[in-house]
């Protein structure tokens, strides 16, 4: 009888660690960047033009990613910007356009990159000096 119950409980742990795996696995993770205006030139910005905080939103859908706003309610990314990507995994690249945020949805963009290492550059649309954004992370 000690035998039976101590193989339910070792099953029930490989199981039950097995089963948090996929669940951790599944998690949608988020990876946060900035775009840094540098008005009138300067490069260190100003009081008056923050950084542009927007993030990488991975695991919500098998290799794809989504670029958007990193304040609340996924707002912050610089409306219509342009997103590059390149999957260093496997050498696919492509480009994209964050959406114009009508109608009270924040500007964002979602990237078939397929699985791998990613690294993703956001130009801003507006004029003006900036430095673009730049992350690279794993999409599962």
């Amino acid at each position: 009888m000690k035998l039976v119950r101590g193989l339910t409980i070792c099953t029930s742990i490989v199981i039950g660690s097995a089963l948090a795996q996929v669940v951790l696995a599944s998690a949608a993770a988020t990876v946060p960047f900035q775009i840094n205006p540098a008005p009138y030139g300067n490069p260190n910005g100003s009081f008056d033009a923050p950084p542009i905080r927007c993030m990488a939103v991975v695991g919500e859908q098998p290799g794809a990613v989504t670029i958007t706003g990193g304040q609340n309610d996924q707002w912050g990314c610089l409306l219509s910007s342009e997103v590059l990507w390149l999957n260093l995994s496997t050498g696919a690249s492509d480009s994209a356009r964050l959406s114009d945020g009508l109608n009270g949805i924040p500007a964002a963009a979602i990237l078939q990159t397929g699985a791998g290492q990613v690294a993703v550059t956001v130009i801003p649309a507006v004029g003006g000096t900036t430095t673009p954004g730049v992350a690279t992370f794993y999409v599962p």
